[in-house]
């Protein structure tokens, strides 16, 4: 047993009852109910059991001390002094302090009872592994017999006997051969160091320091008597290479702690050889021989015992660090890793060689980030040391390509440190790098991770910002101003040449970030970069056109992160939460940027007021000023008032003003006053881009919607409406301008534009009263008017193969639907200015020709308009359709007189065509009787159309007649008696005309049972010439059915059911025309 501490006269008596070296074996046991050797975790009494009498003697020794204690219990009862024994495993949990005291008690038991010191010591060690098994030692008496050696060596093994369910090691560890036992069904994963929580990081740092304080109470006498570290070493390398986890990552860590301890005593040997040699040189020469060879063999001795120490190292590092560098466990091989960067740097004659440099090298292709970690981390400490470097430029050239791909790694913590690492080489190693290798290190300013991007803006500024320049350096005499602008253009100048040489990346503000830590003195020098801009400095050293946009980005970029900090979209890695001293920071900078360029930014404004990019970024710094400033606000006024814009930040910040402006009133910023100026101007050669356009034309809209809308508030007298009409004509001259623009988005939404805000001031003035103050009338021009019923032609009614937009078929089902959806927007909001009295109703008769041939993409909105017109005026909307048709017709006959019947041109209909539409039209008219005067209406305008030049003997419009049968079967009876009437006032001799088309036109008019009709039969047959059919004539009749009749039952009523219907009748009449459509 281990005596405690408080129990110092107890553990006199106990070593000086201590016996000779063991001879015999003996047995140290392990686990819980045993009390000499015990794996305890907590201190307290307990009850001890009779052993054997067959022990070794070293138990026995133990035993006698047990029993002397036991007879000074009164003794110490009395005194309330409590001696506990403990193991060396107790000790950890001590303290640094009780280590020391325990340390010193163990090596004096270890000079009186060598045998029994050390099976502490193994148990110890075989405790910290987590081991709750037993241990057996027996005396190896083999050391003679090489044979016998050999032998003894093939029988240590580690087997598992599966029928008494234990698991077993036995090994050597000189002088005694250990077998260790424990259970198979224990939990090796459940040792003390890889416990979670703060205990297993407590565990592990008492255990090193554990073995630095044994190394250092030994490293005078008991470490070189041939005996201790080699039983040590005999047992930790046996242990770290077993198959047990906690075994072999507990006593690998002790050995190489070992090893570090055993450095720290190399170490103080070669201190004090160096000490010996210059006592040696300062020595008096009478004395020198005398103290001379005192000295010499003074130092002999310590160079022995270095050499000792040495080999001892060697030991090690071939037994324990050769095998479990490349362990399978991680944390082995980062205990190894990191180890020898430190026995490197301590010791470097021994270590900094190849030998031992080049498993830094291997480790570095490790798989597990820690183990690569660990091994930049080592090498940071070695080139953090200039008595090391020269030493390291062979390792240097060989290892930096994979120094400068570790920059790459996936894990961020090595990328972060292998650049640091190339930073520290570069800082000492001025030649290390090449000029390829910082230009593949330097565009890593550009990560995505800020710390790495952070650590590559430091290694820009070490190389290219921060060199000094001769000729500066040279000149004398310089005033300290004039020195300080030209230092910021030198460094400017770098700055904007790396820029523009990384051909990979134009992200301004991420190299503004990058540089921010370590050049943040130089990016907010704002005074200084201002006045450059503002020189006309020589073409030889001022800036070119791209350096100057460049700058002003820069000046953007850095006074976006002196306002808003680190934070950037697509980059991480930046605190979350900054401290109090850097908040004040951020208010200072905010302070000084907005003092400064609320006067300076007028003045850069001016000069570039011809560069709409430079102008784009200008125009983006007062957002950054600070909000208490009275005069950032008076600047936010000016913000829109340059004469050209054309960028995607000036389009960011459009959209964001629309969709506010979409759904809040922005009336008190004066936004259209803002915007106009941008419009398009006639006979401007400058244009906006076509997307800032479309922007500012959707701004404008929303503006004049918001007027309108808060017309009863704002129209407060007749100059405000006349400044609201102002608006609408600017806003519908500039639209027609653009009606005509290249761009097909910003035809589209000057279109749409321009209808919406028209219907929009229509409802307003007809839900207005006369009396009070509204918005005053406003009608498009005739050229507007023309402009709109020409796009609606030309961008509506388009067919696959007429689109002139796209001459390519669209690629998928989706792309046409996209396409008829924005169609049919269009043609609704041109119809909503016909139904709300924008546009005459007569013009909605260019729409009503379409009605057939884009039936199944528009017709649902083209019916609806005939619909809406019918239910506004009845005549003026029949008007409309019968010019419709007289369109169509006159347009067939001139294509027909010009380039002959046989080939008609593409959009011109056809005459079956245009039968087929009034025979469409004719359907709308549901009740007879209701529109009545309709249909009339449109027999005598066809009548009067075809016979207006019939004086003349010119009939080329009769074929119009068989068109405007198809309205024959709407007429009532009486009707059609005057309709017929009508027919022979205009024709004297109708009976006497046997023309087919006047002759089926005729029969159409005539109806069953009257008279006249039976009289005009039986003429026809009589005087029926050999070639020209009567109406009656079977194959006339059957031809007219062919193009006439329609399939729907309904439509076609008997007289007397058409007579006798009501207002309900036409309800019925118009559904079944929807059916039938």
């Amino acid at each position: 047993m281990i005596p405690d501490p408080a129990s110092a006269a107890a553990s006199e008596l106990n070593r000086s009852s201590s016996q000779d070296e063991a001879k015999s074996s003996g047995a140290v046991n392990n686990s819980e109910d045993e009390s000499g050797n015990e794996n305890r975790h907590k201190r307290g009494p307990q009850r001890r059991r009779k052993r054997p009498l067959k022990e070794a003697e070293n138990v026995a020794s133990k035993k006698t001390k047990s029993r002397r204690s036991g007879d000074r219990k009164d003794v110490r009862r009395r005194k309330c002094r409590h001696a506990e024994a403990v193991t060396l495993f107790d000790v950890i949990t001590m303290g640094p302090s009780a280590m020391r005291v325990v340390i010193e008690g163990w090596t004096e038991a270890y000079a009186a009872d060598r045998d029994a010191s050390l099976l502490d010591l193994i148990s110890f060690f075989i405790q910290c592994c987590g081991c709750k098994g037993v241990v057996t030692a027996e005396m190896c008496d083999t050391k003679g017999d090489s044979d016998a050696m050999d032998k003894l060596v093939d029988e240590l093994v580690e087997d598992l006997d599966e029928v008494a369910s234990l698991q077993y090691k036995k090994f050597l560890a000189f002088p005694w051969i250990l077998t260790v036992t424990w259970p198979t069904d224990a939990d090796s994963l459940d040792y003390p160091l890889i416990q979670p929580g703060p205990y297993g990081r407590w565990f592990h740092t008492e255990l090193c320091d554990f073995v630095s304080v044994l190394v250092r109470q030994c490293q005078h006498s008991l470490l070189f008597d041939n005996f201790l570290v080699n039983t040590l070493i005999s047992l930790l390398s046996e242990l770290s290479d077993s198959h047990v986890r906690a075994f072999r990552h507990t006593c690998t860590l002790a050995a190489v702690k070992l090893l570090s301890s055993l450095v720290d005593v190399a170490l103080n040997l070669s201190t004090s050889v160096e000490e010996s040699q210059k006592l040696q040189q300062v020595q008096r020469p009478s004395r020198q021989k005398a103290q001379g060879e005192r000295a010499q063999q003074k130092m002999k001795e310590l160079l022995e015992k270095r050499a000792e120490i040495e080999s001892m190292m060697d030991a090690i590092f071939k037994a324990v660090f050769l095998k479990r560098y490349r362990d399978v466990l991680p944390e082995i091989r980062s205990i190894c890793v990191e180890e020898l960067g430190l026995w490197i740097r301590l010791y470097s004659s021994v270590f900094l060689k190849d030998t031992y440099l080049k498993y830094m090298d291997w480790m570095s292709y490790d798989k597990i980030p820690d183990v690569r970690l660990r091994c930049i981390l080592g090498l940071q400490t070695l080139y953090g040391d200039p008595l090391l470097l020269p030493q390291l430029d062979l390792f240097t050239s060989r290892f930096k390509d994979r120094m400068i791909s570790m920059t790459l790694d996936k894990d961020n913590e090595v990328a972060l440190q292998t650049m640091k690492l190339l930073l520290l080489i570069s800082k000492t190693c001025e030649d290390a790098l090449s000029s390829d290798d910082y230009e593949a290190l330097l565009q890593l300013v550009y990560s995505s991770q800020r710390p790495l991007a952070a650590a590559a803006g430091e290694l820009l500024f070490l190389r290219i910002l921060s060199a000094d320049d001769p000729a500066a350096n040279s000149q004398e005499g310089i005033i300290q101003g004039e020195s300080h602008q030209r230092k910021t253009l030198r460094r400017l100048k770098a700055l904007l040449d790396f820029y523009h040489n990384s051909k990979l990346h134009n992200h301004v503000v991420y190299l503004v970030d990058s540089l921010w830590d370590c050049s943040g003195a130089l990016l907010k020098d704002w005074p200084t970069i201002t006045s450059l801009l503002l020189q006309d400095l020589s073409p030889g050293t001022g800036f070119t056109r791209e350096e100057e946009l460049a700058l002003v980005e820069i000046v953007l970029a850095s006074v976006r992160q002196a306002s808003e900090g680190p934070a950037l979209a697509g980059r991480n890695g930046a605190k979350k939460m900054m401290s109090s001293r850097e908040k004040k920071v951020q208010v200072d900078d905010c302070a000084k940027l907005t003092q400064h360029f609320l006067w300076e930014l007028s003045n850069l404004m001016t000069k570039f007021s011809g560069r709409w990019d430079i102008v784009a970024s200008l125009m983006r710094i007062p957002q950054y000023f600070l909000p208490e400033s009275p005069e950032a606000l008076n600047t936010q006024d000016g913000i829109l008032s340059a004469d050209e814009v054309q960028t995607e930040d000036i389009l960011v910040t459009l959209k964001k003003l629309r969709a506010f402006h979409n759904c809040h009133d922005l009336s008190g910023w004066n936004l259209f006053d803002l915007l106009s100026p941008l419009l398009p101007v006639e006979g401007s050669q400058e244009e906006l881009p076509p997307q800032v356009l479309k922007e500012v034309l959707q701004c404008l809209c929303y503006c004049v919607f918001w007027s309108l809308s808060k017309s009863g508030e704002t129209l407060t007298s007749r100059d405000k409406a006349v400044s609201q009409r102002l608006q609408l004509r600017v806003l519908s001259e500039a639209s027609h301008r653009c009606l005509s623009h290249p761009d097909h988005s910003v035809r589209q939404q000057a279109f749409l534009g321009v209808c919406d805000i028209l219907t929009a001031h229509s409802s307003q003035r007809q839900a207005w009263h006369p009396t009070s103050c509204g918005p005053l009338p406003y009608t498009p021009t005739p050229k507007l008017q023309m402009a709109l019923l020409h796009f609606v032609c030309k961008n509506v009614f388009v067919g696959p193969d007429c689109d002139h937009d796209s001459k390519a078929c669209l690629s998928s089902e989706e792309e046409k639907m996209e396409k008829l959806h924005k169609r049919r927007i269009m043609l609704a909001a041109y119809c909503k200015l016909i139904l709300h009295g924008v546009l005459e109703m007569s013009t909605a008769s260019d729409i009503f020709t379409f009605y057939v041939k884009h039936h199944n993409d528009l017709g649902d909105i083209i019916k609806e308009t005939i619909h809406r017109c019918r239910l506004l005026d009845k005549l003026e909307s029949t008007r409309a359709l019968v010019l419709s048709l007289q369109q169509l017709f006159v347009r067939l006959k001139r294509e027909q007189e010009g380039a002959g019947s046989a080939h008609v041109h593409l959009g011109v209909q056809t005459f079956a065509g245009i039968k087929e539409l009034a025979r469409r039209f004719a359907l709308t008219f549901g009740d007879p009787v209701k529109y009545r005067e309709c249909l009339v209406l449109i027999h005598r305008s066809g009548i009067e159309f075809v016979f207006r030049d019939f004086a003349g003997s010119s009939l080329a419009f009769l074929p119009y007649l068989i068109i405007l049968a198809e309205f024959s079967g709407k007429l009532l009876k009486p009707d059609k008696r005057t309709v017929l009437a009508y027919l022979q006032k205009h024709v004297p001799n109708l009976k006497e005309v046997q023309r087919q088309p006047l002759l089926l036109y005729r029969g159409s008019l005539l109806a069953e049972g009257d008279d006249d009709a039976s009289h005009g039969r039986s003429n026809a047959a009589k005087n029926k010439p050999e070639r020209s059919p009567s109406p009656t004539d079977p194959r006339i009749e059957n031809r007219s059915n062919k193009m006439t009749r329609t399939p729907d039952p309904v439509v076609s009523r008997p007289p007397t059911q058409l007579n006798a219907t009501t207002s309900d009748g036409d309800e019925d009449d118009e559904a079944a025309v929807e059916v039938e459509l």
